[in-house]
């Protein structure tokens, strides 16, 4: 019989990347990561939300370093990415977490630029971060990758096609990357949220959004970012290491169920 073989269960000591981080699930993300003694580069176009993120993780005796990143500049995603690298001496899990809300009707004149935009912050820009992280990531000793998507790139919402269009994309890059950085021990998974309580759903009425978990999800109330964030963690444990490719709702059963 083969021995019991011990996978370590805590990011302790890696350096992880967090794109989006300055609110919401990102936010969430970087204090769980630094929770478990990562050193976390928390990065964001807001740079008072990302430098006041680091300063809470701070405060709670984690590691952290704030960067401002605009993830529609291509030679920004390389200099912070390298910097982060050169900071913390490696770099070993990204997440890509940034995105945005949009929603527009099809024959809407501002259409074309809701896509544009939809696609470059929440599909190209990840695969920007993951190419300039590709060299760093080959020299982890346990090098991780996920992405977040959306249940709105499993299911649809009217007046969501440019965004469940980008969503989709990130499932579709995750699976085609898991096989091609397999080779190089890289696993890349996504994770695909359902109703979160997150700025972006913050404008929705209390009580529409009870009625809609209610009618929705099996557990029957909206997620928490920090649900969403320890499923991230646990993707990118050494002991995760034979799970890649893997699109992961966390939706409260949103998808599951039929009526």
């Amino acid at each position: 019989m083969q021995d019991h073989k011990q996978l370590s269960r805590s990011v302790q000591g890696l350096n992880v990347l967090i794109t989006g981080a300055a609110s919401g699930m990102g936010r969430a993300t970087a204090r769980v990561f630094a929770d478990d003694g990562a050193r976390v580069a928390v990065t964001d176009i807001d740079a008072d939300g990302a430098r006041a993120v680091a300063r809470a993780i701070a405060a709670a005796g984690g590691t952290a370093r704030a960067w401002q990143l605009d993830l529609t500049d291509r030679d920004a995603i390389t200099a912070v990415i390298n910097e982060t690298a050169a900071h913390f001496d490696g770099l070993d899990i990204v997440v890509n977490n940034a995105g945005i809300s949009v929603r527009v009707a099809i024959d809407d004149a501002s259409y074309d630029d809701a896509w544009a935009k939809s696609l470059s912050v929440m599909l190209t820009a990840q695969q920007r971060v993951i190419r300039a992280a590709l060299p760093h990531l080959r020299r982890s000793r346990c090098p991780r990758i996920v992405n977040i998507a959306s249940t709105e790139a499993l299911g649809a919402t009217a007046l969501h096609s440019a965004y469940s269009a980008a969503k989709a994309g990130v499932t579709g890059l995750t699976r085609s990357l898991a096989v091609e950085l397999g080779r190089d021990g890289i696993t890349v998974n996504c994770i695909c949220p359902g109703p979160i309580k997150t700025a972006m759903t913050a404008r929705i009425p209390d009580e529409q959004k009870a009625t809609y978990a209610r009618r929705r999800t099996a557990l029957g109330r909206y997620g928490d970012p920090e649900e969403v964030a320890h499923m991230t963690l646990s993707l990118c444990l050494p002991a995760a290491s034979f799970i890649t490719g893997a699109v992961i709702p966390v939706d409260g059963g949103l998808m599951a169920r039929n009526a």
